[in-house]
């Protein structure tokens, strides 16, 4: 199996690590307080979630993408 150097890395980056992260934890915690029925903090949750969605295009914007001035892949 050859590699590529084309390789896009797979979001193997900063900016797509933060945003798996933050959304991945925002969606653990919004499910618990489901559970509690503790409705406001689901929805902080879901704000989180957005704040993930938007985290990893900003952060590539910033440089620090696959490929980015402030990645290990420049």
């Amino acid at each position: 199996m050859s590699h590529s150097s084309e390789d896009p890395g797979h979001g193997n980056s900063v900016a797509a690590w933060t945003s798996v992260t933050i959304i991945l934890v925002a969606f653990s915690v919004g499910t618990f307080f489901f559970f509690l029925e503790n409705v406001t903090m689901v929805w902080i949750s879901v704000a989180f979630v957005m704040l993930g969605i938007f985290a990893g295009p900003v952060l590539k914007k910033l440089g620090y993408g696959v490929g980015g001035k402030h990645s290990k892949s420049h």
